[in-house]
């Protein structure tokens, strides 16, 4: 894979398009908004945006059910305002990734409306069609009955997103094709051409949705990576510094077969020990929000030590170091914020571990500000998710400052509660969430030991110990998200660079660490 240069030091912060800043007063944000506040996105320290969906769509998923790859949703503007804000982006050196939605479509798509019609033509076999209504399609979900054509279509999670088709890996049915058939290559071949429209455009990259589900009973996944490989072999030879982040949160596989970037998400599918065990291992009832128990890594009054993370981690970490990147995220969309279970101190001490890891990290919009978690009624497919998707809370103005726009107009209502995590707010408290995520990201970028360098090393981590302390370079970096107190001897002579919670530091040693993260460097004359 081709080294990118500006990933080094990325660190990226994921837009919600219609939550951040309504630039016309119909309640929507779109991307004159985001222009807008570029500023504020670099002062923050962030240098790449990660934008969610924004092509046409009739958003029944929120714009993960698209209508037309090539057109940006009239909600959020016109193409060339993509254009605008990309060039806005790269005058300040700053990276655009944009969200590629490649295992299905909106039912309003004109392919799948073509591949409805009885009569074959030349997308009939785009998506996914059994012979006839009454074909099991086995393991996948299908729709019948609601167009011309005999035979029911796959699914990939709601009924708006019939599933395209990129093949099966074993074919068992005369309805299926192999990953390469002539149908299954023109799906990829089309997926091609949307990824070089945009990036002829000045787009940097994409992260993909759902990266892994591509091709369909795929043991291993092993043919969709064979899909993904022929694609960027196509993509990159006009476009070599096209970036891409997956949506897999399995780097040994997602990495291996050329993404840049892998998500380490809270998926079932990559044995629920990764960001799982730090910030979701919890139990919560979706319907009335009640959280009967939390034992995360991070919640201190967890016993839970770091090594059900470093088991999986460490695996993963050591066969793909020399092949990209695992990203860490403070939230996004699919998630539940997580305010709604830390308190502000944890969160800090959470900032800390991600904004310190090795990889790419990426910054959900609001989480520097501490925005709460909302529950309030789903909108566009989001169910529980729909709370992590209000407006940016900007100031105390109308709309807390995102719209000029009616109230009963918004996108989303935005919090009521006389909320103090407003930007405004956040500015005007030196020691506001706001200006300790600030201050963890310039750090980063002062330090290329602190930058996406793959040169992490454990330095302390036992099993009925929440003390944990990692290496990167020269510097040494100390996670103890707990009431107790422990110390922690040291292999030289450190510097305090940057601390929250208690603790001393006395000579060679940490003593009485409380509820801390501390970074320290090694002192010049300690350096070997």
């Amino acid at each position: 894979m081709q080294h990118i240069k500006w990933l080094e030091d990325a660190v990226f912060y994921e837009i919600y398009p219609q939550s951040f800043y309504d630039s016309n007063q119909d309640g929507i944000g779109d991307i004159k908004g985001i222009i807008e506040k570029l500023d504020y996105v670099q002062t923050l320290g962030c240098n790449a945006i990660w934008m969610n969906p924004c092509f046409d769509s009739p958003f029944k998923d929120a714009g993960y059910d698209v209508r037309d790859y090539k057109k940006i949703a009239s909600r959020y503007g016109i193409n060339e305002d993509l254009v605008m804000l990309v060039n806005q982006m790269h005058e300040r050196n700053m990276h655009l990734l944009l969200d590629l939605v490649p295992c299905h479509t909106s039912e309003e798509h004109p392919w799948f409306k073509e591949s409805s019609k009885q009569e074959k033509n030349m997308y009939s076999h785009r998506y996914i069609w059994t012979n006839g209504a009454f074909d099991k399609p086995n393991n996948l979900t299908a729709v019948g009955g609601e167009c011309e054509r005999n035979g029911t279509y796959v699914i990939s999670f709601f009924n708006c997103q019939p599933s395209l088709n990129y093949g099966f890996a074993k074919v068992k049915e005369s309805w299926q094709y192999a990953i390469d058939s002539k149908e299954a290559l023109a799906t990829q071949d089309a997926m091609i051409d949307v990824m070089k429209y945009w990036l002829s455009m000045g787009v940097d990259g994409f992260r993909v949705d759902m990266a892994a589900c591509l091709v369909k009973n795929d043991d291993g996944e092993v043919g969709t990576q064979l899909a993904w490989k022929r694609m960027f072999k196509e993509v990159r030879q006009e476009f070599p510094e096209a970036v891409f982040v997956s949506e897999w949160s399995n780097p040994t596989r997602a990495l291996k077969c050329g993404f840049n970037m892998d998500f380490y998400l809270d998926h079932g599918w990559n044995g629920g020990n990764g960001y799982h065990h730090l910030l979701r291992d919890q139990d919560i009832d979706l319907n009335t929000y009640e959280i009967k128990k939390d034992v995360s890594y991070f919640k201190t009054e967890s016993t839970q030590s770091i090594l059900p993370f470093l088991k999986e981690y460490l695996n993963n970490y050591n066969q793909t170091k020399e092949d990209g990147f695992i990203s860490f995220i403070t939230d996004n969309h699919d998630m539940i914020r997580i305010s709604k279970f830390f308190t502000e101190e944890e969160i800090r001490i959470i900032f800390g571990f991600i904004f310190t890891m090795p990889g790419v990290p990426f910054l959900y919009y609001g989480d520097e500000i501490g925005m709460k978690y909302l529950e309030i009624p789903t909108k566009e497919g989001g169910y529980h998710r729909t709370g992590s998707r209000t407006p940016m809370q900007w100031d105390h103005s109308m709309n807390l400052g995102f719209s000029k726009g009616k109230e009963e107009h918004l996108y989303l209502p935005v919090e009521k509660n006389n909320t103090k995590s407003t930007v405004e707010d956040a500015l005007n408290d030196p020691n506001s969430l706001y200006y300790y995520v600030q201050k963890l990201i310039s750090l980063r970028h002062t330090y290329k030991d602190l930058q996406s360098l793959n040169n992490f090393t454990v330095y302390y981590a036992k099993a009925k110990s929440k003390l944990f302390a990692y290496k990167r370079g020269d510097f040494l970096i100390v996670v103890f998200p707990s009431l107790k107190t422990e110390n922690l001897k040291l292999d030289g002579a450190y510097e305090v660079i940057y601390s929250v919670g208690n603790f001393v530091l006395e000579s060679k040693f940490l003593k009485d660490i409380q509820n801390a993260f501390i970074l320290l460097k090694r002192k010049k004359e300690e350096k070997q």
